[in-house]
């Protein structure tokens, strides 16, 4: 009954702290929110919105905020081979009722070539139409213009004078006018991107031209930098948790998004840590991913989980989470703090469970989209419907295992003195 008590205890202050932390943060998805992405291959490719998708379920549990990707490979403002764009926004946004939709759109409309005017106006004039279309649609629509993210003329020469991505600067330029005018969010995925791989390239040219592998599409490393300019121009917080202990005391010295109790210990020092949040999972395994990470801010802007310690005695100390060894680590260093979201913590296994979890029900919802509806979708088959709903219905399942892993748990902190 005791045990039973303290967990119910623990449950009611981690729903109260990830109240908290939605309301004091300003971020811009609200609850209750459904978000679709429309693009291009660059959104079709899934990666740059699922990384938004899990920094969204592991930073804010209980939001309830759905997510629905409807990128297609080669589309323009006008449409492209999911059919013409009356009939893309129709089906593929409009027909979800959300309530934010991002746009980015202009890789394909400039044709890969010098700036050329006609097929600027194209552009502008078909971005225009789609912003009207969805308005009409949906007035309470919040819309999130994106600037078309970098062609990479950093890492290999140009194609021809001045660069492709020069053309879609211009582009984004005509983009952030117009959201601008239309009192719509934007967001540039474009310049920070390109500002990473130039310190990249001077790093390491021959890895970081893997981070856009084919100089359009992005690999992980060049998806998660465009995850964070997105999640930045939302306001996303960098904090995921600050606990700071004083060890002489014993004393919990502050505490933000997160419990901490049953601080004690003799020799070294011991607690329970019940956070509000999960920190998002980022592989530096990968290395080209890894080189993206060295050459940007998104671990300083996204992904603070700190822990600072004062007043230790011993000269070095372990930290084990659960009982198992997260890090060594000197008492200066835990007097100045450490960063858990960079250390194989439980937490961090638990928030890459999550996003396998977020990769899996976006595919699930990619089946049912582009190899039942829309190949069928002027075929009256009864068994069409129920596969969709069959399909729909298995997705809704995953979401719920995504945010069922996306709860945080308590955890048993350990600080051991290490013998010289």
């Amino acid at each position: 009954m005791k045990v039973f008590s303290r967990f119910l205890r623990l449950l009611m202050a981690l729903l109260v702290l990830t109240v908290a932390a939605s309301a004091q943060s300003g971020f811009y998805l609200k609850p209750g929110d459904r978000v679709v992405f429309y693009g291009d291959s660059i959104t079709d490719q899934r990666l740059y919105t699922t990384f938004v998708e899990t920094y969204l379920v592991t930073r804010f549990p209980n939001l309830n905020v759905s997510f629905v990707h409807s990128g297609w490979g080669g589309d323009r403002v006008g449409g492209g081979g999911g059919g013409k764009i009356d009939q893309r926004l129709q089906r593929d946004v409009i027909a979800y009722q959300p309530t934010i939709v991002t746009i980015m759109l202009g890789m394909n409309d400039g044709s890969y070539r010098a700036f050329d005017a006609k097929l600027f106006d194209t552009y502008a004039s078909g971005y225009q139409h789609i912003i009207r279309t969805l308005k009409a649609a949906l007035p309470n629509l919040r819309l999130t213009l994106i600037e078309p993210s970098p062609y990479d003329d950093v890492t290999r020469a140009p194609n021809f004078e001045g660069g492709y991505n020069a053309v879609l600067v211009r582009y984004s330029q005509f983009v952030k006018e117009l959201a601008q005018k239309e009192g719509l969010q934007v967001a540039d995925l474009n310049t920070s991107v390109v500002a990473a791989l130039q310190k990249a390239n001077a790093a390491d040219a021959a890895l970081a031209q893997k981070i856009v592998p084919d100089r359009v599409h992005p690999g992980p490393g060049g998806h998660l930098l465009m995850a964070a300019a997105l999640l930045k121009a939302w306001h996303a917080p960098d904090l995921v948790t600050l606990v700071e202990v004083d060890a002489a005391k014993p004393r919990v010295v502050r505490a933000e998004n997160s419990t901490v109790t049953e601080l004690g210990g003799e020799g070294g020092l011991a607690w329970t840590q019940l956070d509000g949040a999960l920190p998002m999972p980022i592989d530096v395994n990968e290395a080209a991913l890894a080189l993206a990470v060295r050459s940007s801010d998104v671990v300083e802007s996204l992904n603070q989980q700190r822990l600072k310690v004062t007043g230790l005695a011993a000269p070095r100390y372990t930290l084990k989470i659960d009982g198992e060894e997260t890090g060594n680590f000197t008492k200066e260093q835990l007097a100045e703090g450490i960063n858990l979201a960079a250390l194989p913590t439980p937490m961090v296994k638990q928030a890459a469970a999550v996003h396998a979890l977020t990769l899996k029900h976006n595919n699930i919802h990619f089946a049912r989209w582009r190899q039942v509806q829309v190949p069928f979708q002027n075929e009256p088959l009864p068994s069409v419907q129920k596969a969709m709903d069959a399909l729909d219905a298995l997705e809704s399942d995953v979401v719920r295992q995504q945010r069922a892993a996306a709860q945080p748990k308590p955890h048993r902190y350990e600080l051991i003195p290490r013998t010289p």
